[in-house]
């Protein structure tokens, strides 16, 4: 699961202008919690599109909260008790 997300995520930021190796290392960076990346986001981020940024956001959180904690909050029978 941990692959797809990071392919589905690295296309994602390839569809909005991005070059392979700058979607790659954001996405490893951002879902990882590894630091710089490697490309145009080797200094900052401010330089890609909005599009982008919330891509990686969204990828932070995916990174962050765990996909499968996520999925459990979001379903119905969670909230059923």
């Amino acid at each position: 699961m941990y692959i797809v997300t990071f392919m589905v995520m690295m296309l994602a930021l390839m569809a909005t202008g991005l070059d392979q190796v700058t979607a790659f290392s954001a996405v490893g960076s951002c879902l990882n919690n590894l630091g710089p990346g490697l490309g145009a986001v080797a200094t900052h981020y401010g330089d890609i599109s909005d599009t982008a940024k919330w891509l990686l956001a969204l990828t932070m959180l995916l990174g962050r909260l765990e996909i499968f904690t996520l999925l459990v909050l979001l379903s119905p029978t969670f909230w059923r008790s």
